[in-house]
């Protein structure tokens, strides 16, 4: 299969030179383009320009400024051409690389991972937060160093989201020869008054291991990738495979939630930028047409009766 374009947002941070490098290195391996590209906010907002003498002169010693300062930062992880190539517009960061990425009809978004506590995301904002939640490219942010890429771990939910998921990762891994495994986290049930006496946990961790076996089934045919079930919520199930496996990339697919959710749960994937414990690809999944999302506590509700009425007797 061919790969697409590959666009990586960078800026003067030590992450976007770990960006550039490995979004260099996917496209060389892939045998596809790759372009970097910076956005650079406006210093003063468009009520002052009537302030300013020649405003086109000032954006451009702006772009030119913002250009030199990326240059020098990146300029040691990529080639000559790819740096005089740089694209450097005027923008909020988040946008100016989906628009450019949108233009080049990429398949791929690479960005350098920053930590970023919760209250820092909402007073300062981060560009892989915005990406991730208006992009339907995938997106890859890069984990703090990214050596070998020997160890693939996708995440996989037991949704319409497991297939398209899976099979990015098995392309990342069959494109530098890693490992793949499969994760499923089995994540802690809420009660249930509906259930009070046929609630059974132990059946509904092998409930799960068959589901996932079964989901799993079709997409082994070509691909060799163990698998594995751990009883933890998923952020925390992945971070812990990481560290216990060594895994060098994570991939996860994202459904998207409301504006709400985000803000009183967040999400797996929020979580798993935030913590970056490697790094981390990002497949949207929209839902098949018809198909609402349901939301956390629905759907353990749902597999928890259907546990049940599978582990009751016939008849």
């Amino acid at each position: 299969m061919t790969w697409k374009p590959i666009v990586a947002g960078v800026d003067a941070s030590p992450q976007a030179a770990t960006a550039a490098a490995f979004a260099w290195r996917i496209a060389q391996a892939a045998n596809t383009e790759c372009y970097l590209v910076h956005g650079s906010r406006p210093l003063f907002r468009s009520a002052a320009a009537e302030f300013v003498a020649d405003v086109n002169a000032l954006i451009e010693q702006q772009m030119e400024a913002a250009r030199m300062g990326v240059s020098a930062t990146i300029e040691r992880a990529v080639p000559a051409t790819a740096l005089r190539a740089l694209e450097v517009r005027s923008g909020r960061g988040a946008t100016v690389v989906t628009e450019v990425a949108r233009r080049y009809h990429a398949g791929l978004i690479v960005l350098g991972g920053k930590h970023h506590s919760t209250l820092g995301r909402w007073m300062g904002g981060s560009t892989a937060h915005h990406v991730v939640r208006v992009t339907d490219i995938p997106l890859l942010v890069t984990g703090e160093q990214v050596g070998a890429m020997r160890r693939v771990l996708v995440s996989a939910d037991l949704s319409y989201a497991v297939q398209p998921t899976f099979e990015a990762a098995a392309r990342m891994a069959r494109l530098f020869g890693a490992e793949l495994r499969v994760l499923h986290a089995v994540e802690p049930l809420p009660v249930f008054a509906e259930l009070p006496a046929l609630w059974n946990e132990a059946a509904f961790y092998q409930d799960s291991t068959a589901q996932l076996e079964r989901c799993l089934e079709p997409l082994l045919e070509d691909v060799v990738a163990e698998s594995v079930v751990r009883p933890a919520y998923a952020a925390d199930a992945i971070a812990a495979e990481v560290a216990a496996w060594g895994a060098d990339l994570v991939v996860v697919g994202s459904h998207g939630k409301g504006w709400v959710d985000r803000l009183l749960l967040g999400s797996t994937t929020e979580r798993l930028l935030d913590q970056l414990p490697a790094s981390l690809l990002v497949v949207p999944v929209p839902a098949p047409p018809g198909e609402r999302r349901p939301g956390r506590a629905e759907r353990l509700a749902r597999r928890a009766r259907q546990t049940v009425a599978r582990s009751m007797p016939a008849g």
